[in-house]
């Protein structure tokens, strides 16, 4: 695993005009939010509830950029509502 590099603002301008680099970015986004979620289940004590709240809140990020990564051709009007 690579060390997380914060998406700059450039990215994020960049992002909203090319699709095709706003799919590689939520891509990147998601495999660094796995491979996070794997590190903490791996380093979680069993009865860890600050750990478990963690993981619960990362698999609820990483299936709302699933939701993003398999629609990627839909505009803003029809991106599904969530906390993201």
């Amino acid at each position: 695993m690579s060390a997380y590099t914060p998406v700059s603002d450039m990215d994020l301008a960049r992002a909203r005009s090319d699709p095709v680099f706003r799919q590689k970015l939520l891509e990147q986004s998601l495999e660094t939010l796995i491979a996070g979620l794997q590190k903490l289940r791996q380093s979680a004590a069993p009865k860890d509830n600050s750990a478990a709240a963690q993981m619960r809140e990362a698999v609820e990020l990483a299936v709302r950029l699933a939701e993003l990564i398999q629609a990627p051709a839909q505009g803003p009007a029809a991106r599904p509502r969530g906390r993201l």
